[in-house]
């Protein structure tokens, strides 16, 4: 599904220019969950940055179900990271006075002819939040706050969930619940999760741990991993050609 071949990534300074991917190559299949690791500076964020499309690589080549990204206008990236790609980040970045169904609806508003409330409920229902519906972030845990940012991510039914650093703010058994929905969105769902971490025990949870330093990929293991699940069936792909349509 996500094919980089000899990526890189220069950023040009007053000081010079800063390397951030090196000639990266990687393949990421459907359904797989994949921990990207490294510390701060190893280009794990970078790499994310361009696998969502919210940035270009300087050179290489990335592949996206087939189509070479880089062949695709602007309206059609944008359409194309709308519907393939739901985003999860440390912060959360909620709505302060927002209330959490309300926040799930956000990627929704310009979606027309859909049951906006309907789909937000059933999404936070997915995270094991439907009795939260009402609630406003200063009410809601950390953990459950995150959640809440897990399931905006889901409203759009998308195939790949990108997650930076998303238990970065959590205690220990927060984080593991928070790995453990992403385990069940990857086994049972066949959504592709990659979760961006400087954590080892975080990327345990994953079938999967790349490792970076300097712009480089260092290591790439592979391992059986079993993982609870409870959700439902997969979502259908959504191929890279019909997007503008």
């Amino acid at each position: 599904m996500i094919h980089l071949e000899n990526v890189e990534k220069v950023y040009r300074t007053e000081a010079g220019e800063v390397r951030a991917l090196d000639g990266v190559s990687l393949d990421v299949q459907a359904g797989e969950f994949i921990a990207i690791m490294g510390s701060s500076g190893s280009g794990k964020s970078t790499m994310m940055n361009i696998i969502g499309l919210l940035d270009d690589p300087t050179a290489g080549t990335y592949t996206l179900d087939g189509a070479d990204v880089s062949k695709l206008d602007d309206d059609t990236r944008s359409k194309l990271r709308g519907r393939l790609f739901g985003f999860v980040f440390q912060s959360y970045n909620l709505v302060p006075r927002m209330t959490a169904v309300e926040q799930v609806e956000l990627p929704l508003l310009y979606q027309r002819g859909t049951n906006r409330r309907a789909m937000a409920l059933e999404a936070l229902d997915r995270v094991g939040l439907a009795d939260r519906a009402s609630h406003q972030p200063n009410q809601l845990s950390g953990g459950q706050q995150q959640r809440v940012a897990i399931a905006r991510s889901l409203v759009v039914h998308p195939n790949v969930i990108l997650a930076d650093e998303p238990t970065g703010a959590l205690d220990t058994r927060t984080s593991e619940e928070v790995m453990g929905i992403f385990g069940n969105l990857a086994r049972e769902q066949r959504i592709t999760v990659v979760v961006v971490t400087h954590e080892s025990n975080i990327a345990d949870f994953t079938n999967r741990t790349v490792r970076m330093r300097d712009g480089l990929i260092i290591s790439d293991e592979r391992r059986l991993q079993v993982i609870p699940s409870s959700a439902s069936s997969p979502d259908a792909s959504i191929p890279v050609s019909e997007v503008g349509s």
